[in-house]
């Protein structure tokens, strides 16, 4: 799954839950279930670990979106069978494994998000690192309203962004946020216009291609790791990301063009 430098690969496959695009140092990765809303199948949630886990060499940064009109509704609920607690919980784990390898795999992974970013639909676009949203973006936590908690690393990664307080009261309520609110509380990064996320999308995406490769993984690794350390531990760990990137050719490269005003060319 290794193409040529600068090569477009398509995944037309209608039958397949995850469409992948490869077009230079982007990956366009689409869930592709319009007719059930782009719900999760554990089919989805596979091939979702297949990439993140071994992506292409020549992928810098992923674009995630949904075709349909929709992100995600959530976990397909049409898929849940009666388990035992054991089962459940495992259920659980894997996917926290995946968001984990979404969120800590190596890739910058940029959202687009509109219509339903409900329930696990939701919980993946809080494991990604830049999200934009559309006007008719909508999200939710509904589960408590199906009598069910959250298992995909809502608690951790949504309550992360809203805060325990507001997380609280959104599960407790099944409230839905509207494009704007979910803006303005840090659930998107950027808000456009309608049918606009993908070029969005793909504007940031090269500006992050453009990065050093060692200082986009830092940021992916560190920053979110430093949240969870006490302050001194923090501190000391932006100081070996600080000496890991200044040290490298990339950072030598950096100053040369700033000096001879140019762009830098990066590995």
């Amino acid at each position: 799954m290794n193409p040529p430098s600068g090569a477009a690969i398509r995944d037309d496959d209608d039958a397949v839950p995850l469409r992948i695009t490869l077009d230079g140092p982007i990956a366009l990765l689409a869930f592709n279930r319009p007719e059930k809303c782009n719900a999760i199948s554990d089919a989805l949630l596979d091939r979702l670990k297949s990439f993140f886990s071994e992506p292409p060499k020549a992928v810098r940064v992923v674009v995630l979106h949904g075709l349909g009109g929709h992100f995600s509704a959530g976990l397909d609920l049409s898929e849940q069978v009666a388990r035992e607690p054991a089962e459940v919980m495992r259920h659980s784990r894997g996917w926290h494994q995946v968001m984990d390898e979404i969120q800590f795999g190596g890739l910058p992974v940029v959202s687009v998000l509109n219509g339903a970013v409900i329930g696990g639909g939701l919980e993946i676009a809080a494991s990604t690192h830049v999200r934009i949203a559309e006007p008719s973006a909508r999200f939710q936590l509904p589960e408590g309203k199906r009598g069910i908690f959250v298992g995909g690393g809502a608690t951790v990664r949504v309550g992360r962004i809203l805060g325990a307080d507001r997380l609280t009261e959104m599960m407790l309520t099944g409230r839905s946020y509207d494009a704007e609110e979910g803006h303005r509380l840090g659930l998107a990064h950027y808000l456009v216009g309608d049918g606009e996320g993908i070029a969005k999308a793909r504007e940031l995406a090269m500006e992050i291609a453009s990065n050093a490769p060692l200082v986009n993984y830092l940021v992916i690794q560190a920053v979110s790791r430093i949240d969870d350390m006490g302050r001194g531990d923090g501190l000391f760990a932006e100081s070996l990301g600080a000496a890991l990137s200044q040290t490298d050719t990339d950072a030598r490269e950096g100053l040369r063009a700033f000096l001879e005003k140019r762009d830098p060319r990066f590995r």
